[in-house]
């Protein structure tokens, strides 16, 4: 049995905050323990408390004075992209036909595939990421490369076989039928293995015959616990090309209700341009809106309703992500950062309980993880981010005047970056420094 204690300032969430004067919604402790054995939290609480818990021959880590919070998480990002990222596009289907296409042709190739899967999470781990929600490419190969190495680093990840038989390059296509004999072979293969969670991931339905949709439909009849991931109304120009190859549809969000794909387990990326009725359809079927901020506003995409979207009467479900490598950094600090901008330009506040709130917990909930991930509560797993706020010489200054935790987290969110991140924990095990190679 392995067993850790660790030292510093614990942060973690109970519900969503109501202000930023809300206190009751999460826990923080000045001098908190945390207490591991075998990659789950089993006390937590004062240092003092804790210390008197734990065996004698505990090994003890003092993260002091740094902040402890459960490991951050990201709902939508893309495994094959980490060549494209920063690639000048005027839009969103000019990126993916210039781009993206031709860089995830290449995931066909094992060794390719293995070679990024390797760079993907030493990135992620890097900047405090301990769970993401993947696309990989259309290739099995890249399926398999991408649970391999989750499996050999005992991450928690959500991915899956992405499913396309039209508009893209012949290297990129299966057929209905193929995609869904690959998509199974995924899930017998990975599903449940470590920690792996395997996705149904049509990639959207302008890249999908309605053949496929309804493959995808079979496979979630199938498999009614797996997560589904796709995109919906991220751009004008996507919108009307897909209602012209759904014609029989409402809109875009009821071809994805047709098939039977909206759901408590349904991951819709971007769902930036949503009527009232779309609205509607994805909070009465439980479904997920995963709002992309720096992919949204590095290809014009829209600004994301997100404070309006969870007010409605019918509160909308949201995830945040990075959506590498349409999005801009694989930090989910800058990622708040930048949905913090977005809030503003719509008239609204996202204060920094919200975005902390969001990048752990949130996201647990908007994956149905939150059992397992995204707190620091007894009989979780041990997956954490140690953040230090002082990590710059522009922070260290900054820190001089602030003197509450909101202030504090507000800096972060808005000058941190990976080199805020003091280490990663991954079932209790230290990884920030840990490379793949």
């Amino acid at each position: 049995m392995t067993c850790l204690l660790l030292r510093g300032r614990l942060l973690s969430f109970h519900r969503a905050p109501e202000s930023l004067t809300d206190t009751a919604s999460y826990l923080y402790e000045e001098d908190g323990g945390l207490l591991i054995e075998d990659g789950r939290i089993v006390k937590v609480g004062t240092y003092r408390d804790v210390k008197a818990f734990a065996p004698d021959t505990v090994e003890e880590v003092d993260h002091r004075p740094h902040l402890i919070l459960p490991g951050l998480i990201d709902t939508h990002v893309h495994f094959p992209q980490m060549q494209v990222i920063a690639s000048y596009a005027a839009n969103l289907l000019e990126w993916l036909n210039t781009y993206t296409f031709p860089e995830e042709c290449r995931f066909v190739e094992t060794a390719h595939a293995a070679r990024i899967a390797t760079h993907f999470y030493d990135e992620f781990l890097r900047q405090g990421t301990t769970t993401a929600v993947a696309y990989c490419s259309v290739h099995k190969t890249s399926a398999d490369a991408f649970f391999a190495e989750a499996m050999r680093r005992n991450m928690l990840m959500v991915g899956g076989k992405v499913m396309m038989d039209r508009n893209a390059p012949q290297g990129l296509l299966d057929t209905a039928q193929l995609g869904y004999d690959e998509t199974r072979a995924v899930i017998e293969e990975w599903h449940g293995k470590g920690r792996n969670h395997v996705a149904i991931t049509p990639r959207f339905a302008i890249t999908s015959t309605p053949e496929q949709m309804s493959a995808a439909q079979a496979l979630a009849q199938e498999f009614p616990d797996l997560h589904i991931q796709t995109h919906l109304s991220e751009n004008h120009d996507e919108i009307r090309y897909t209602c012209e190859l759904y014609p029989e549809a409402t809109d875009y969000t009821d071809i994805y209700a047709r098939y039977g794909l909206l759901g408590k387990k349904t991951l819709l990326g971007h769902a930036i341009h949503l009527s009232e009725r779309e609205a509607d359809v994805l909070a009465d079927t439980g479904s997920v809106a995963v709002h992309c901020p720096t992919s949204n506003l590095f290809l014009g995409s829209g600004l994301f309703p997100l404070k309006a979207l969870a007010r409605r009467q019918k509160p909308v479900r949201i995830g945040v992500a990075t959506d590498i490598g349409g999005g801009s950094s694989y930090s989910m600090l800058k990622t708040l950062d930048e949905a913090y901008k977005i809030q503003q330009l719509l008239g609204e506040r996202l204060n920094p309980l919200d975005s902390f709130y969001h990048m752990t917990r949130g996201n647990a909930e908007a994956l149905s993880l939150a059992d397992r991930i995204g707190t620091l509560e007894e009989g979780t797993d041990a997956d954490l981010v140690v953040l230090d706020a002082a990590a710059t010489p522009a922070m260290k200054l900054r820190m001089e005047t602030i003197n509450t935790l909101p202030e504090e987290l507000f800096l972060l969110q808005t000058l941190g970056d990976d080199r805020s991140v003091v280490e990663t924990y991954v079932a209790g095990r230290a990884m920030k420094n840990v490379s793949g190679e």
